[in-house]
């Protein structure tokens, strides 16, 4: 039952994100709106990350902040896989070799994974001790 509020949770992380990496597009500050789009992307990551945490240990779960964070990632990226990349990437031109061998691509997927740690490190290890 734990995995599956934390695939829920993904769920609604990858809503978010993918809201706000969309939307950037249509909001050109930069000259470079890629760049711009994976920016906002990892900028909004954190807070839609935390508040996702709340959410999925306020529904009284205690599961290592490690495991849920390989859920949610794994969920994640079978998302990307199945709708981002075929519905957003490659009808640009991208790839799915292209999108998932992106530096950003990692460097947004250790951020999650990083941000869903801490917030299990310092908001619930101190209640299980």
């Amino acid at each position: 039952m734990k995995s599956i509020k934390a695939i829920i949770i993904a769920v609604f992380i990858w809503i978010v994100g993918v809201s706000f990496f969309t939307l950037s597009f249509y909001l050109p500050i930069l000259e470079n709106v890629e760049f711009q789009a994976n920016l906002t992307l990892a900028i909004t990551m954190i807070p839609n990350v935390w508040l996702a945490m709340y959410l999925y240990y306020h529904w009284g779960s205690n599961m290592h902040g490690l495991k849920v964070g390989a859920i949610v990632l794994l969920t994640l990226i079978l998302l990307d896989a199945l709708i981002t990349v075929p519905y957003l990437i490659i009808p640009y031109g991208g790839s799915y070799q292209e999108f998932f061998s992106a530096g950003s691509f990692w460097l947004i997927a250790g951020e999650c994974l990083a941000a869903i740690y801490l917030y299990w490190r310092l908001n619930i290890k101190p209640q299980l001790s």
